[in-house]
């Protein structure tokens, strides 16, 4: 695996096992959405994830990462990200994000979502649209010729241009043998971002999280689950993809 200023470059091979990680944790969130309705309790997400991973015969991530103690990130509401699963009910017109990443043959994938449960407000739906969109515009910018500024810069403006936050407490990474590999891939600009030239083999998960106020960020008493101080609807779309010579590709779609 070579390696450019610090970020491990991925050959066809290692892209091939990433491309299947992140295809069953596609396929985790699709059923993940298709269970989503109004009354189920949010432990029994965490139970559908450990049965799809059972049948691959792949690992959880996330569960006992850093203590973790879930195998599924389950987010509701206000909630940005690492909300646990408990016996909590959905209700009509919640919202629910989940992430959810595995290890396949030393490779990880991981990639989130976040669903409306039933029939939501315009407003709501409008902040899923726009987070959704803007994942998308940062994995556009994802192209050899550009720098990871490039990435960051995209999101930031579509988001911001339409009103809502960008939470920077939490940021995209490096992806591959580890979870979290160098680069750090923020959703917006910093004075002290350092020039990054995107290569190809390059494997990032870009991850923004979306607040309809502040982005200003509280940890609840479990030290895990995030929210806004403002307690504001929150929204979280992430995609693995790899940089390649022809543009970005997307590894989690199903």
């Amino acid at each position: 695996m070579k390696k450019f200023r610090g970020v491990f470059l991925k050959n066809d091979r290692e892209i091939g096992l990433l491309r299947e990680a992140n295809r069953i944790v596609s396929e985790i969130l699709d059923q993940l959405g298709e269970a989503v309705q109004p009354g189920v309790q949010t432990h029994e997400f965490e139970r559908l994830v450990d049965a799809v991973c059972a049948r691959y015969d792949v690992r959880p991530a996330f569960k006992g990462y850093c203590g973790f103690p879930h195998s599924l990130c389950c987010s509701v509401n206000e909630e940005i990200v690492h909300g646990f699963p408990s016996d909590r009910r959905l209700l009509e017109g919640d919202i629910v994000s989940f992430d959810v990443g595995v290890v396949y043959k030393g490779f990880y994938g991981d990639s989130a979502r976040t669903f409306a449960v039933g029939e939501v407000p315009d407003t709501t739906q409008e902040l899923l649209d726009t987070t959704r969109e803007s994942l998308h515009q940062g994995i556009e910018s994802a192209r050899v010729g550009n720098e990871l500024a490039d990435i960051a810069r995209a999101v930031q403006t579509y988001v911001e241009n339409r009103g809502y936050a960008v939470v920077k407490r939490f940021v995209g990474h490096g992806i591959g043998r580890q979870l979290h590999e160098k680069p750090e891939v923020p959703n917006f600009i910093t004075n002290r971002m350092a020039r990054l030239p995107l290569k190809s083999g390059m494997v990032l998960a870009i991850e923004p999280m979306v607040t309809m106020g502040t982005d200003e960020v509280e940890i609840l008493e479990d030290n895990w689950t995030a929210v806004p101080k403002d307690r504001s609807l929150s929204a979280h779309f992430e995609h693995t993809i790899a940089i390649t010579k022809d543009g970005p590709e997307i590894l989690s779609r199903s």
